[in-house]
């Protein structure tokens, strides 16, 4: 809930394996995708913004998280792409441009920069291909797993694409040349011609997204429209305003408890004698709803005595609210970190 990047043994967080099954008159095929977060040392840490600034940490163990990271795509997957869609702007560019020096350092591992907010600006996800044509033959050589229904296999996957935002995009493309081989496609035929299945397609690749955003951000995706339609549309704005308000509270208010839970229930933190199960402490957390109170009434009594300003002492009076107002506001921006859920069992690393 609380982690970005990688820890020391090289494991990322959100990391997830995708495989998307197809099966049809006694054949079965899987295509596998992975996506997680950039295997760098960074934080992301609460602190009531929206938009959280992101930093990343210095460490001199750097380049061994990196090759730990990737020597296990390989031990498990085989031959790795790397698709990195970041911003090269602003915090996001220079985690992205740190990933690509340390990616500079692995062999074996092809690494390639899209810049997918600039290409795919507006939702129009249909210009992925010009990435898959920049990558065509390496991934059509990864290939898919294939076997009929003696259980013999006939095709195996030989690696895999390590990207996010892109997987039900690469699975329409595998998802042809598998049925192509499968014999439920001609060669002139593609998927996005049958309605029914391209919309089943849509439609499971969106609740995919669901499934992934519920576990980690406690929301459905954002911009499901994108995937669903091909554009957004005002429910799905509306959508996405209820779910962006959502994780903003759950991140800011719960999250922290539920990275504790999660690693006491994964056995990441292990109660001992020597390391007893005691988070407490001063929970200014639990002073936020009177400072919220505070903070609006206090605006409310400002503008309320202004706006009713007819003797002097009116004017006293609003001096008096603003100023409260504006020093409880003070008082949170100072504390803003502490009134905030946060993780208190294990390192963020």
């Amino acid at each position: 809930m609380w982690r970005r990047g990688a820890n020391l043994e090289g494991a990322t967080a959100n990391f997830v394996e995708t495989e998307q099954l197809v099966e049809d008159e006694g054949l079965t095929s899987s295509f596998i995708q992975v996506p997680g977060s950039i295997p760098l040392l960074w934080e992301q840490i609460v602190d009531l913004s929206y938009k959280l600034r992101l930093s990343i940490i210095e460490h001199e163990g750097t380049p061994k998280v990196v090759q730990r990271h990737f020597f296990d795509l390989s031990q498990r997957y085989g031959d790795t792409v790397v698709i990195d869609l970041t911003d090269k702007r602003g915090d996001e560019g220079n985690l992205s441009n740190a990933f690509a020096a340390e990616m500079d350092k692995i062999p074996g591992v092809r690494y390639v920069h899209f810049d997918f907010h600039h290409v795919c600006r507006g939702g129009n996800f249909d210009n992925l291909q010009a990435l898959y044509i920049q990558n065509e033959g390496v991934i059509q050589k990864q290939g898919y797993f294939l076997m009929n229904s003696k259980r013999e296999i006939l095709l195996e996957q030989i690696g895999v694409v390590r990207s996010n935002c892109t997987h039900s995009f690469l699975a329409r493309k595998s998802l042809d040349s598998q049925l192509l081989r499968m014999g439920a496609l001609s060669s002139s035929e593609s998927i996005s011609l049958s309605e029914n299945i391209n919309d089943t397609l849509k439609k499971l690749w969106v609740e995919h997204g669901d499934e992934l955003s519920l576990e980690y951000a406690g929301s459905y995706a954002l911009k499901r429209d994108l995937v669903r339609y091909g554009r957004q549309t005002l429910p799905g704005l509306i959508k996405d305003g209820t779910s962006a308000l959502s994780r903003y509270y759950l991140n800011n208010f719960h999250d922290g408890m539920r990275q504790d839970a999660l690693d006491l229930i994964s056995d990441y933190y292990t109660v001992s004698q020597g390391r007893p199960f005691q988070i407490g402490g001063f929970e200014s957390a639990s002073y936020l709803p009177v400072a919220s109170a505070t903070i609006v009434g206090g605006i409310t009594a400002t503008t309320f005595t202004l706006s009713q300003v007819e003797r002097n002492a009116q004017y006293f009076i609003s001096i008096i609210c603003a100023g409260l107002t504006a020093g409880v506001v003070a008082l949170v921006k100072a504390n803003e970190k502490q009134f905030c859920s946060r993780p208190r069992l294990c390192s963020l690393i």
